[in-house]
């Protein structure tokens, strides 16, 4: 590796460290502050943390790679992500950010559907957070691969030390910062992956001295078609990827953080800005370095290396660096994101509820760093052989918690007859649908339903369509179950109508 690379890669860890044990310093003497950095993020933080943990190491390897492949028809997914995105800063994120503060200011979502519905068997909590542990655990290592494959990829390190160098940086900061780091270390990968995406495809496009044009169509003739091979099944499944969002534990729990439901809409217009940009810069990386390759004859073993090639190729040392360091950003902030949410189910969903109801903030916050280290040390296990991990566990793990959650967290904001059974009903539903879709060997041959459609459409109507059922089949809820919801959105409504704090 050369030493310029070595420099700035060194300096990178050596800055999330140094966040990590300022945070340590600032927010976690109580669980509060150690799980959701007692809600005081501000929007630029919010939104960049969101970001950095929705855009994991897919943004710089998956999507680069399907647009080098398949060109703009590789943009439908993109442009699902957005939609869906936007929806859930307009729906999702202004009410999680009263409700929850309302109801028994909760700081995890299983916390948060539990005194939604006043549910005292504690058995929405523990489903919801059952599911949250297992996927999450499963997500993480699959983030952990990423880190590993990086190393052995793009420096020629052995794979284990990739891996275990990569985790272990991630469970410091966190471990020891809490919330609070994993936000500021998010903010600043935010930012170095913002940056990589517009300088990558920009010095590739200007290598190409107008020739970008032509050099794409050489390399495939249908680059520029929309469509491509795609059916309108298959736009439907690359569109539904943003119906994932409204369910996503690592990201809405950033809209519980902002310091205030007056900040959302600052926080919306950032969020969106950087993802707008990230979107486009990562399409942008794919189809360059496809023109790029095929004006140079450069032969690309695997698409989805095309960002850690155009960084060797085209740059110094000092900033190839940099931009391995955007590509770790992207792993990491994702990692960390996982981790702390996991981290929150078992202390305040599990410990908390059935082992210690009286135990101190400083017993939860140790408990929490336990939890950090447990989850991390599982999914380094899990990881340690890529063979033993199943790669598309990423997009199945989104279909999970989208179809499970999703629908549910948008009837839990939005309407008031929805009872706690019917929420219980919609999370098995959407879970056991996802699964039999990608499992159930059904069609022909032993292929699965997922080959058709993205798991996520049938498992987000079916868990909709459970919930509002029973529901209504349901007793009403409480009186105090609809003073409460009509208390938080009438305080929504209120806030939202007073002038942003500056």
């Amino acid at each position: 590796m050369e030493t310029g690379t070595l420099v700035s890669l060194a300096a990178y860890f050596l800055l999330m460290l140094g966040i990590g044990l300022w945070a340590w310093k600032k927010s976690t003497e109580d669980v509060s502050g150690y799980l959701l950095g007692g809600r005081k993020l501000s929007p630029s933080v919010a939104a960049l943390s969101a970001g950095a943990s929705d855009m994991s190491g897919w943004l710089m390897l998956g999507l680069p790679g399907a647009a080098f492949v398949t060109g703009l028809s590789a943009g439908w997914i993109a442009v699902g992500l957005f939609v869906g995105a936007l929806l859930n800063y307009l729906i999702v994120a202004p009410r999680l950010r009263v409700h929850t503060e309302k109801t028994g200011d909760s700081i995890t979502i299983p916390q948060f559907l539990e005194e939604r519905f006043a549910d005292r068997s504690h058995l929405l909590r523990i489903v919801s957070a059952v599911v949250i542990i297992i996927f999450f655990t499963l997500y993480t290592s699959a983030g952990v691969v990423s880190g590993g494959k990086l190393f052995e990829s793009a420096f020629g390190s052995d794979y284990a030390l990739g891996l275990w160098l990569t985790a272990g940086v991630v469970v410091v900061y966190t471990l020891f910062g809490g919330f609070l780091a994993v936000s500021l270390t998010d903010f600043v990968q935010g930012i170095i992956m913002f940056v990589a995406l517009i300088l990558l495809p920009v010095v590739a496009f200007t290598e190409l001295d107008g020739q970008f044009a032509s050099s794409l169509t050489t390399a495939n003739p249908r680059a520029f078609d929309l469509i491509g091979d795609l059916t309108l099944i298959g736009i439907v499944s690359s569109l539904a990827w943003g119906l994932g969002y409204f369910g996503q534990p690592h990201i809405i729990v950033r809209f519980m953080a902002v310091r205030s439901v007056r900040d959302v809409p600052a926080m919306r217009n950032i969020g969106m800005g950087w993802m707008g940009v990230a979107l486009i810069g990562a399409l942008a990386t794919g189809l360059t370095g496809a023109a790029y390759a095929a004006r140079s004859g450069t032969a690309i073993a695997d698409p989805e290396t095309i960002f850690i090639l155009l960084s060797e190729l085209l740059f110094d040392p000092l900033v190839t660096g940099f931009l391995l360091a955007a590509l770790l950003a992207a792993i990491m902030s994702t990692i960390s994101s996982q981790l702390l949410v996991s981290s929150s189910s078992l202390t305040e969903d599990f410990y908390r509820i059935f082992l210690r109801r009286d135990a101190s903030q400083r017993e939860l916050v140790r408990v929490g760093r336990l939890s950090v280290l447990a989850v991390a040390l599982i999914a380094i296990w899990l990881a340690y052989d890529p063979e033993n991990t199943i790669l598309g566990l990423v997009a199945n793990a989104w279909a999970g918690f989208g179809a499970a959650f999703g629908p549910i967290m948008i009837l839990a904001l939005t309407w008031k007859r929805l009872t706690r059974n019917g929420a219980l009903a919609g999370i098995v539903t959407g879970a056991a649908t996802v699964l039999f879709w990608i499992y159930a060997p059904v069609l022909d041959g032993g292929a699965t339903l997922s080959s058709l459609l993205y798991e996520i459409v049938p498992g987000f109507v079916l868990c909709g369509l459970a919930a509002i059922l029973v529901s209504l089949a349901d007793k009403a809820p409480s009186e105090e179950v609809v003073r409460t919801f009509e208390a938080s959105e009438a305080e929504r409504q209120r806030l939202m109508a007073e002038p942003r704090s500056a």
